[in-house]
């Protein structure tokens, strides 16, 4: 029955690896010996109303059915309470985001005693003197060419793609203005970016560079925050940890790792897989890097919480959504032992959009972590995963 239903019937149709690794992990747990010989067996404890019905004709099933809750708990998927209130927030998203898109694009009144367009001809004039100065790409060339590691090959693609999206940023903002004083013609784009800025919204033409759901506050502080750390890391030596989630092309960065420890140890990088092990130092205090591999910080875990005590995944509290990851250190290995049933695949995203888009896919790795008191089917209906950016 497990077979037939989770392989056979929906085999060809989950596409996604993980809500294929759901759809199994749900069989398992409806169908097992415990449907058939318990009497009151629970399909998920402890809400009551989730068992097998008793036997009888069709209207003891149908009376059944209709006492069920209209509205299902997240614990009878086998999720935590907090579910809800993130189903919750996102519908309060969509509900405020399609109000604001029933308004105009710009208003008769802004603050200060200001036109609209002086409101928005001030906040894209603050943008623009704020926005940081490009990363001097040659130099960093001249700086890194005495070791033109994998790991340098990949920082210069990242200050490549940084510049550009500055420098693209800059331009848009230069034509707002033009705009807004009647110098050029309002195309289609600056419209748009003229609607977002008003809404405190990303642009969708500067959001290409790493995807992110911020507001646009936020997203500039981010900005900031990843093109320091390209410099910081540019002008100086390798970093001791590495802020993963400031790339734009996570993937591309374990990559160079990988092509790293393949040269070392004159291997191909094919055989090389990765190692995960949680540090209980915070990143402040750790001076070295590892000989091998990088330490990770900055991650953060949804849908579970962190015991730093036992270094184990642990289950939510009342609405905390969110909990930070501790350092972990990305080790690439040869041989590695298969994972233990203590052992949960927690699958890590570039942002809480977990599908991402057919041109830039979310996922980036899956990391082995401890599963502490609960198995691997527990933090699979959990839906527990590791994101690099949260929406915030």
């Amino acid at each position: 029955m497990r077979y037939l239903i989770a392989e056979a019937n929906y085999g060809g149709r989950v596409t996604d690896a993980f809500d294929f690794r759901l759809v199994r992990c749900y069989v398992r747990n409806f169908f097992e010996e415990g449907a058939i010989n318990d009497e009151k067996f629970l399909l998920a404890p402890p809400i009551d109303y989730i068992r097998v019905p008793d036997d009888g004709p069709m209207k003891v099933y149908t009376e059944f059915i209709k006492g069920l809750p209209v509205l299902d708990d997240p614990q009878s998927f086998g999720q935590h309470s907090n579910a809800d209130i993130s189903a919750q927030i996102n519908d309060a998203n969509i509900l405020l985001d399609t109000l604001s898109g029933l308004q105009p694009a710009t208003t008769g009144g802004g603050s200060g005693g200001g036109s609209g367009d002086d409101r928005i001809f001030k906040m894209v004039g603050d943008m623009e003197e704020n926005l940081p100065e490009l990363i001097d790409y040659e130099q960093v060339r001249k700086i890194k060419s005495d070791d033109p590691s994998a790991l340098h090959v990949f920082l210069l693609q990242e200050i490549q793609r940084y510049n550009q999206q500055l420098i693209q940023m800059a331009a848009n903002l230069r034509d707002v203005k033009k705009g807004i004083k009647g110098l050029v013609v309002m195309s289609a784009e600056l419209d748009e970016i003229v609607g977002c800025v008003s809404a405190g919204k990303v642009p969708p033409t500067w959001n290409k560079c790493f995807p992110s759901l911020k507001p646009l506050a936020n997203w500039l502080r981010d900005l900031l925050q990843r093109i320091n750390s390209l410099r910081t890391w540019g002008e100086g030596e390798y970093p001791v940890c590495y802020w993963m989630s400031g790339f734009s092309y996570p993937t591309g960065f374990l990559t160079a790792i990988l092509q790293t420890a393949a040269r070392a140890n004159a291997v191909s990088v094919d055989v090389l897989t990765w190692e995960f092990t949680c540090l209980p130092t915070d990143v402040k205090d750790i001076s070295k890097g590892p000989a091998e591999g990088a330490y990770i910080f900055g991650m953060f875990l949804e849908g579970a919480a962190w015991d730093m005590d036992n270094m184990c995944l642990a289950d939510q509290k009342p609405m905390e959504l969110v909990a930070n990851m501790p350092v972990v250190h990305f080790r690439p290995v040869e041989s590695k032992k298969k994972a233990g049933k203590g052992t949960y695949s927690c699958p890590a995203y570039m942002y809480p959009i977990r599908t991402g888009s057919r041109e830039r896919p979310s996922h980036t790795i899956s990391v082995d972590l401890k599963a502490g008191d609960h198995d691997a089917d527990f933090w699979i209906r959990r839906g527990a995963a590791i994101l690099l950016s949260l929406a915030t």
